[in-house]
């Protein structure tokens, strides 16, 4: 009998409880507390995770966490310079691809891009939309990092076809790392070769664009003005903007009251609720919008094709007119109270499902999962491009309508 097995019979004997299991701690910890703590933050933003939280989602301690990372904080932000260094370092090129065509540098270099985004999903969600809540020099390190990345894009770019201009140039490095990451923007699911291959076609679909001239004098879709005395729409229109320029959790209710002209707080409960009630109001009134035009669309077109075509001018410019509610409603959503996000997802559902159900019609060989992605693409590139060049006219709607075509229909609609 080994020494092991009399100890553990002479214990048996004496009555001794049995030895316990001795747990050890898994080799690759940090990595499941970065997983965890991707999908948690992914889920519910940044301000809406404790590091209770995770740990419960591990099922470990919190002082098990704190061993780990010394503040929630902490953990965020490893987490996500991790990812901007690993999308940085995907783009770069070996001196090898050197002796490669500019089409096959490229196409390595977006491949490999779509691999590294693939992987880490979860937390490029969170590069996308929660990394304003990094510190200012957290923050400047993961802007110099995804400035690398479309620097990188574009010199490929650029040395395949060397006849853009700057600005075309910048729209269209723009519109294919936005294509790429939009897979963060949804919960939709393929097989990762099949999502790589989709994710593929869609920017090679985006490379040979032909963008439209800029029109020098053409003016930009605007909000109408809304009077003082409309005091409902009035207190929409400021919390909308006080959320775009600051964040959600860092705007008051008073802030939001002397915005539009209300003497004190308790003003806005005549109209409100409170915040999330206006968060979830203006939301409501932007899924309404979307899944609205549906109907009228397809009642106006004489096929699927020209159905899109319409719901993508419609969908541009409704954007367009309401820039910060576009920019909001990607970023706060997770600050709506937990029943309205249930009837907003639905809303935003079946809308993605109807528009996929007419490109798929266009496009027969796409799967019902590959056109939602698609589709998901499309209204990224949407707010990616406003949100990028909203102080410069370069992404105008007519380029954002052609780049949604091609993205969807691999081509430019008909005319």
């Amino acid at each position: 009998m080994s020494v092991d097995n009399r100890r553990t019979a002479r214990k048996a004997v004496s009555g001794d409880s049995a030895p316990r299991e001795i747990r050890r701690r898994p080799k690759n910890r940090r990595a499941q507390i970065a997983a965890a703590s991707a999908a948690a933050f992914g889920a519910l933003g940044y301000h809406g995770v404790s590091m209770e939280d995770i740990a419960s989602g591990l099922g470990i301690s919190s002082a098990a966490l704190y061993r780990h990372y010394p503040s929630k904080y902490a953990l965020f932000r490893e987490e996500l310079l991790r990812v901007g260094r690993a999308m940085t370092e995907s783009v770069e090129s070996p001196e090898a691809a050197l002796d490669l065509t500019p089409e096959r540098r490229l196409r390595q270099v977006l491949d490999a891009l779509i691999a590294v985004t693939i992987e880490n999903r979860p937390t490029v969600t969170l590069v996308r939309w929660e990394g304003r809540y990094l510190e200012p020099e957290d923050l400047a390190t993961l802007t110099d990092q995804q400035l690398a990345v479309v620097g990188a894009i574009g010199v490929q770019l650029a040395a395949l076809r060397p006849e853009l201009a700057k600005d075309e140039l910048r729209v269209l490095r723009a519109a294919l790392l936005s294509a790429i990451t939009s897979i963060a923007d949804h919960h939709a699911s393929l097989p990762a070769k099949s999502l790589a291959r989709l994710l593929s076609s869609a920017c090679w679909s985006i490379v040979p664009a032909e963008l439209p001239a800029l029109e020098p004098d053409a003016e930009l879709p605007v909000a109408a003005e809304i009077p003082d005395s409309f005091k409902h729409e009035l207190l929409l229109r400021k919390a909308v903007e006080l959320f775009h320029d600051r964040g959600y959790p860092n705007v008051s209710v008073e802030e939001i009251a002397t915005a539009a002209g209300l003497s004190a707080a308790s003003a806005v409960y005549r109209f409100y609720r409170g915040k999330s009630d206006l968060l979830a109001a203006a939301f409501r009134r932007a899924a309404d919008r979307v899944s609205g035009a549906i109907g009228p669309a397809v009642a106006a077109a004489t096929d699927a094709e020209e159905a899109l075509t319409i719901l993508i001018e419609q969908y541009v410019d409704g954007s367009f007119t309401e820039r910060e509610l576009t920019f909001v409603y990607y970023t706060e959503f997770q600050h709506v109270p937990s029943d309205e996000r249930t009837v907003l997802r639905n809303i935003q559902r079946l809308s993605v499902e109807e528009w996929a159900r007419l490109l798929r019609d266009v496009r027969p060989e796409l799967s019902p999962a590959e056109a939602r992605f698609l589709i998901h693409a499309a209204f990224a590139l949407v707010v990616d491009l406003g949100r990028n060049f909203s102080a410069e006219p370069i992404a105008s709607p007519a380029r954002v309508r052609l780049i949604m075509q091609l993205v969807l229909f691999g081509r430019p609609a008909r005319s």
